[in-house]
């Protein structure tokens, strides 16, 4: 077994058991009505939305335009479009 699955599996079992010792019953003020949820319920629910969240925030932006094309049309007509430090760079 590799590290990062040892690793995997010490982080459920633990987190397994931290839920499982928070099944007792709270009161919960969700704007006027009162509810009684497990305290199960709410990890699971907080880190469910947090998973997602945390999905969406880190996943890559679609671009809106295409650099690279925009930039091949604008110069397309010229040859020259590499500075003179480039070039020596290059050779």
């Amino acid at each position: 077994m590799s590290l990062k699955t040892i690793f995997i599996v010490i982080v459920a079992v633990l987190l397994t058991i931290i839920l499982m010792q928070n099944t007792d019953p709270v009161k919960f003020t969700l704007l006027f009505t009162e509810v009684h949820i497990s305290k199960l319920v709410v990890m699971a629910v907080v880190a469910a939305v947090a998973f997602v969240l945390g999905i969406l925030v880190g996943r890559p932006k679609k671009a809106k335009y295409d650099i690279g094309r925009y930039h091949d049309d604008l110069h397309k007509d010229d040859p020259n479009t590499l500075s003179d430090e480039d070039r020596e760079y290059i050779n």
